[in-house]
């Protein structure tokens, strides 16, 4: 790697980008990244044009930025916002921007992943965690997909199904994960349900505020998980509940299950239990039985084990997660669990301190952990 060459050409490139726009600090800013990924690709890979790859590196760097600033401003200007009962606002582009990235020249995955990208504001890092994939396969899909869109028209908008699992995907990103989309999810599945009448949209939105209704219970003051057996039912958003309920029974009416409308049908079994021990655990049960038919999902058998060991007891529980494959995230922590309600504290002890290594997150692991110092303090008693 010549040093003393790319010393030479940053000045050149620094001025191109301000020239094209570019304020000073961000522009220095995205030449050194571009510098950085020279180090990293030149020994291997050299380019014709050193210079011509800097300002092309560099000026993605400092597009990728804005964007990703201006997605960080909308989201502080809604952080106070929460999804009302009610007819939405007025209508946007962004719903739009949606659709257009869920081209039909692209797979349903790779359209996800580029509006999560593109409209969402998200990392390639918080969207590859989403994915359970290393952040470069990530990178890679992505900027498979932008080549793809390069040079297709837009007048092809993709299919509904596909927009459903982006809001899906970015309102799960906002409920669960370290940046707040959840409620400008909503926002917008409430747009859709507003602009277009099919049952699954219906059955996305009331997912979402059931889940939603939630939010308040599901950590602690310190920031650590709650799990739902041990939330203040007290503190859920018994609006939220009612309209999500009230969404959900209309979607249901028209006898066109889909996987979202079963999905919040499971969320509302849940909300109308006044105390945990009072859930309908059989009916969940059968009601994941229906998202499996429809989806045929290994997630979706995982949490259906854990149903079947709270309508059937541990056992039967322990019996259906013994079908599954044990690499399936989260399959450790939940074997954990049906352990402890079996009464093998030691084996559950294990098996929780093995979770907490795999957990995808910092407070995951920290409950994970807990769980098995519990355990641990509970068989030296």
């Amino acid at each position: 790697m010549d040093e003393a060459l790319l010393r030479s050409l940053t000045p050149g490139v620094l001025a191109i980008l301000v020239r094209r726009g570019a304020d000073f600090a961000a522009a220095e800013d995205a030449v050194q990244d571009a510098l950085v990924e020279a180090v990293r690709v030149w020994p291997a890979d050299p380019p014709r044009d050193a210079k011509g790859w800097l300002v092309t590196v560099a000026w993605r760097r400092f597009l990728d930025a804005t964007r990703a600033d201006a997605s960080r401003r909308r989201r502080e200007d809604r952080v106070e916002e929460e999804p009302a009962p009610g007819p939405p606002p007025a209508v946007d582009d962004t719903l739009q921007l949606y659709f257009l990235c869920a081209h039909p020249s692209l797979t349903p995955s790779s359209a996800v992943a580029l509006t999560r990208r593109a409209v969402g504001g998200l990392t390639t890092r918080q969207i590859a965690q989403a994915y359970l994939v290393p952040e470069a396969t990530m990178a890679q899909r992505i900027s498979r997909a932008k080549r793809t869109l390069s040079g297709v028209r837009f007048d092809q908008p993709g299919d509904v199904a596909t927009v459903l699992r982006v809001l899906y995907l970015v309102f799960n990103e906002g409920y669960s994960g370290d940046v707040d989309l959840a409620a400008e999810a909503i926002r917008l599945t409430r747009q859709l349900a507003g602009a277009i009448d099919h049952p699954e949209v219906a059955g996305l939105l009331a997912l979402m505020l059931l889940h939603h209704a939630r939010r308040a219970s599901r950590t602690a003051p310190d920031g650590s998980l709650v799990p739902l057996v041990e939330q203040d039912r007290g503190r859920w958003d018994t609006a939220s509940i009612a309209e999500g309920v009230r969404v959900l029974q209309a979607a249901l009416a028209r006898d066109r299950l889909g996987e979202f409308q079963a999905q919040a049908a499971i969320a509302a079994l849940h909300a109308d239990a006044r105390t945990a021990g009072e859930t309908d655990w059989v009916q969940i049960v059968e009601w994941y039985d229906e998202l499996e038919r429809l989806t045929q999902s290994p997630v979706v058998r995982l949490n259906r084990a854990v149903a079947i060991g709270e309508a059937d007891g541990p056992r039967a529980g322990l019996a259906a997660l013994a079908a599954l494959d044990d690499s399936l995230p989260r399959h450790t922590a939940v074997a954990a669990y049906l352990h402890e309600r079996d009464g093998d504290l030691t084996t559950a002890a294990r098996l929780y301190a093995e979770a907490a290594h795999k957990a995808p997150d910092l407070a995951e692991r920290d409950h994970l952990t807990r769980q098995a110092s519990r355990l641990n303090a509970r068989r030296r008693a």
